[in-house]
Formats: structure tokens, sequence, C-alpha cells
């Protein structure tokens, strides 16, 4: 398995066991050494956009002390919703990793497919999206189905 969703996993189950979100968890990584990691803190701030990539966006950020991310790369546990995907771009992210595909988001609880879909999909970023560790991922995925009383966001 990738090291960096390796960390990226475990930042999910983080979120996870906290009951702050969804499972969703990302690293940012500039010339092989984590810049940013973060995972879903919906439900914690009570604030939809702050999910997985965006913390670790943020956490970049301040680490690197600038709002261009050019250089990096981004580790997420889930393929990007539409928000967090057009953040990578404003940041300058150069490629993107991911586990689980907007489907299996979708399989969990999760509206990212309705929303891909209102802005025409991806067809035209397959170079920029790249699923890798997807079995692992999933392995987080069915955790986070298993557990009662949650609130999906």
């Amino acid at each position: 398995m990738n090291r960096y969703m390796k960390i990226a996993i475990k930042e999910a189950r983080e979120g996870i066991k906290n009951g702050e979100g969804g499972p969703f968890g990302s690293v940012v990584v500039k010339n092989g050494k984590i810049v940013g990691q973060g995972h879903n803190k919906v439900l914690k701030n009570n604030n939809a956009t702050c999910h997985g990539e965006i913390e670790a966006i943020k956490a970049a950020s301040e680490n690197l002390n600038t709002f261009d991310l050019r250089g990096c790369e981004l580790y997420t546990t889930g393929e990007p919703c539409p928000m967090c995907l057009c953040a990578c771009f404003w940041a300058n992210i150069d490629k993107i990793y991911y586990g689980c595909t907007l489907q299996d988001n979708e399989n969990i609880g999760f509206r990212d497919n309705k929303f891909n879909s209102i802005l025409n999909g991806r067809e035209n970023l397959k170079d920029y999206l790249i699923c890798i560790d997807r079995e692992e991922c999933l392995k987080l995925y069915d955790e986070y189905a298993n557990i009662k009383n949650k609130k999906n966001y």
C-alpha cells in the first residue's frame, strides 16, 4: 500500500473515532514530505465545507506559508467531491490520488454523484485523478457504514 494513503486512512479513522465526520482523510505531499493532512470535520464544526481535502489544503498552506501548492500531490481516501476538486484546482495541486470512487461514496450514503452529474462529469480529468489502494479504502468505508446512529455529510 502507498505510504501516504496509509496515513490518509489513519487520519480518516481518527475523525470517525471522534465522531467528527465521514471516512475521508487526506494528505498533501511535496517533494516526498507531508506538508499537510486533515480529515472530515463537518459534524465537529457544523460546517459543510470542512471536508478532509479542504482541511489538508488549509494545513499545507499554513505550513508552507502560501496559497500556491504547485508541486504538491494530494492523497485522499475518497474521490474528491466537486467542491474539493475545485479547491485542488485553486490551490494548484499537481495530482490527486484517491482510494474509493464516487460510486463507493454514494454506496455509503454520500451525494457526490448527484453533484458530479450536475457539473457534467470528469471525463477530461483522467490524467489528474488516479485511483489507488481502493481495497484498503473500501475497508475503511465498511467500518464507517457499520457505525450506528451516524449522520452522513
